[in-house]
C-alpha cells in the first residue's frame, strides 16, 4: 500500500467530520432564526447567521421543506440525545428526569419556530410527528423506569403519558409571558415522587 493510500483514508475522515459539524451547525443556525422569524424566514437569514453562502444552504436542502425537516429532526434528536447523557452524570435519575423535563418544555414552547408545519398539509412533514414520539418516548420511558427502580418516583404512569401532560401544560405558553409552562412541568414531575412512609413507634 502506499504512503499516500495510508493516508487519504484519515483525511477522508476528517473532511467529513467537518461536513458533518458544518451541517449541524447551519441546521442550529436555522433553528434559532425560526425561533425569532418563523419558518418562512429568508434563507438569506438563516446563511448570515450561519457564517456561509446561500450556494452551501440549497446544496444540503434545496427546498425549504427538506430544511424545515432536517432542523425539526436534529432538535428532536439532540432531545433524545439528552435523556441517556443525563441519566449517566445527574446525582440521582429523578435529578436527570427533572432535568430532561426542562429541556423537554423548551423544545415544546419554542419548536424552533415549527409548531406550524406539524398542523401543515405538506405530505413533506407527515412523518414528523411519528419520528417526534419514536425518538423521544423511548428515552422518557428510560428515565422514569430509572427513577422508579431507584424508589424516588410511582412506576404507574407511563412515558407516553408523562408526555402528553407536558404538552399540554405547554399550550400557548409561547405567547403568554405571565405563564410559565416549566415551573408547571416541575410541579408534575415533582407530584411523581414517592414519599417516604414514616412509621411511629407506639410505647406501652
Amino acid at each position: 500500500m502506499k504512503d499516500s493510500d495510508q493516508g487519504a483514508e484519515p483525511a477522508a475522515q476528517s473532511r467529513r467530520k467537518d461536513a458533518r459539524r458544518n451541517k449541524e451547525a447551519l441546521l442550529d443556525a436555522a433553528a434559532e432564526v425560526f425561533v425569532t422569524s418563523g419558518v418562512e424566514a429568508p434563507v438569506r437569514d438563516i446563511a448570515a447567521r450561519a457564517g456561509v453562502g446561500l450556494g452551501t444552504i440549497y446544496r444540503h436542502f434545496p427546498t425549504r421543506a427538506e430544511l424545515i425537516v432536517a432542523v425539526y429532526r436534529h432538535q428532536v434528536d439532540a432531545c433524545a440525545e439528552a435523556g441517556p447523557a443525563l441519566l449517566a452524570v445527574g446525582p440521582t435519575p429523578y435529578a436527570a428526569l427533572g432535568h430532561w423535563t426542562g429541556l423537554f418544555v423548551d423544545f415544546l414552547v419554542t419548536k424552533h419556530g415549527l409548531a406550524t408545519v406539524l398542523h401543515s398539509d405538506n405530505p413533506a412533514f407527515d412523518a414528523l410527528h411519528t419520528y417526534f414520539l419514536d425518538r423521544l418516548v423511548p428515552v422518557c420511558a428510560q428515565l422514569l423506569e430509572s427513577a422508579a427502580s431507584a424508589g424516588e418516583v410511582r412506576s404507574d404512569v407511563t412515558a407516553y403519558e408523562l408526555m402528553r401532560g407536558i404538552g399540554n401544560l405547554c399550550i400557548g405558553a409561547e405567547s403568554d409571558p405571565r405563564y410559565d409552562a416549566r415551573r408547571l412541568a416541575e410541579t408534575l414531575i415533582a407530584g411523581l415522587r414517592v414519599t417516604p412512609v414514616v412509621r411511629s413507634s407506639l410505647r406501652g
